[in-house]
């Protein structure tokens, strides 16, 4: 089955430009070198006579800005890597298009880890709580984050990987895998990768950074992989995309903001 993967933002979690900076990749003339929080939307055409099928991997507080540019009417469930800002903030966002789901058939599923739902409800308890008196809470519900998603005509494999300290998740569909915010990938998880035409990893800079992969590791981790293409996400103002594209090497390369790919779910 023909899908598509769309790169809603490949930033970090300050962004680019980021906040006080005039260095030269915050202040680029390229638009890819201007880059929101980090998501992805994996979409897909469904039956005749239904709508395009829509999952989107994170919300982060550019989400509004994102799905305008993309267009988004609807949603069919989102998936949640971890609990931190840049990757949740943007779930109030959801309503009005939680409010065309729910008429379409029920509430969005938000599919995440314990660690994660708790902070969800307790960051939006006005959505969550049974208490909530909230007249236009989201129509969303979470649901645990099993090994394995179904959404309508595709499946979605959860990968561990670590963020530091922290057990995070990755996601596989079809032979395409989206991970970000990795400091390491499991030698358990390397099986859960094989196979792939289309990888996406995270790339914060040239430095070492305690929880985050650097250019380096990311094109280790690429060439292990095998995938046919990788591209290279969470990516920081360190980074200007003209600059280190010609230093990678082939079928590695920066991802950007509003990149679309095809791939097979």
């Amino acid at each position: 089955m023909q899908g598509r993967l769309t790169f809603l933002g490949t930033g970090t979690s300050m962004g680019v430009p980021t906040l006080g900076c005039d260095c030269a990749v915050c202040t680029s003339a390229d638009p890819r070198d201007r880059r929101l929080r980090p998501s992805v939307l994996v979409s897909w055409s469904a039956a005749e006579g239904s709508h395009d099928r829509v999952v989107v991997i994170d919300t982060g507080p550019d989400f509004r800005e994102q799905a305008l540019r993309t267009r988004l009417t609807h949603m069919d469930a989102v998936l949640y890597t971890h609990s931190h800002a840049d990757h949740i903030m943007g779930l109030d966002d959801l309503r009005p298009l939680s409010f065309a789901s729910s008429r379409a058939g029920g509430a969005i599923p938000l599919y995440a880890a314990p660690l994660t739902a708790e902070v969800l409800e307790r960051v939006f308890d006005y959505h969550f709580s049974s208490e909530s008196t909230y007249p236009t809470r989201a129509r969303v519900r979470i649901e645990p984050l099993p090994d394995r998603v179904r959404v309508h005509e595709a499946e979605f494999t959860s990968v561990p990987v670590k963020h530091g300290e922290m057990d995070i998740a990755g996601f596989r569909f079809g032979d395409a895998a989206y991970l970000t915010d990795v400091s390491e990938i499991p030698e358990t998880s390397f099986a859960l990768l094989e196979g792939l035409q289309t990888l996406v990893l995270p790339s914060l800079r040239h430095h070492p950074h305690p929880s985050h992969a650097t250019v380096k590791q990311a094109v280790e981790w690429a060439e292990r992989i095998g995938a046919r293409q990788t591209w290279l996400t969470h990516i920081a103002h360190e980074l200007g995309h003209e600059a280190t594209n010609r230093m990678l090497p082939p079928g590695v390369a920066l991802a950007y903001d509003g990149l679309e790919v095809a791939v097979n779910l």
